[in-house]
């Protein structure tokens, strides 16, 4: 598949989700130096007993049409789901809602997955839950790869900050 389907198309056109949660429960930010794309994910989570669930997530993403459009599917996956179920989805459940992507683009669904992984790292670690192993390794290698990209390329991530 080397062109996009018209899921892509329909989700790059018009994103479910787009914007921000003023105060959200958690946020997550990821980004791939080498095509720039940037994933902002808000979540509001609600607590249901002894679990959360996401009541209302959005997303800022400054990237391509498939970055959008991974984007917009995350946020429909994951909407109204508990933590344990957001957490359960895979890069190949966004591919799939999106009817496939280009081998180039396979990257853009895993940036996704990402950044939910992250907003929900986010919620747990500032109301001191329990993290679960696999979160923490994710969250682990996602933070060192930001680390040296940082270290690597200071230079324009310290413009980012000002």
């Amino acid at each position: 598949m080397n062109s996009y389907s018209q899921k892509v198309i329909e989700h790059f056109k018009n994103p479910h989700n787009y914007g921000k949660i003023k105060n959200p429960s958690g946020k997550g930010k990821v980004g791939n130096i080498i095509c720039g794309d940037v994933m902002y994910l808000y979540v509001d989570i609600e607590n249901k007993g002894n679990e959360g669930i996401i009541k209302d997530i959005k997303f800022e993403t400054y990237g391509c049409a498939a970055a959008i459009a991974t984007s917009s599917v995350i946020t429909d996956l994951a909407k109204n789901k508990t933590i344990k179920e957001a957490l359960a989805i895979k890069k190949d459940d966004v591919i799939k809602t999106l009817k496939g992507l280009p081998p180039i683009k396979i990257h853009c669904s895993l940036l996704a997955v990402d950044a939910l992984n992250e907003a929900i790292y986010d919620y747990l670690f500032k109301n001191k839950k329990l993290i679960p192993a696999e979160l923490e390794r994710k969250h682990n290698v996602i933070k060192k790869n930001r680390d040296k990209t940082e270290e690597r390329y200071s230079d324009w991530t310290q413009a980012e900050k000002k």
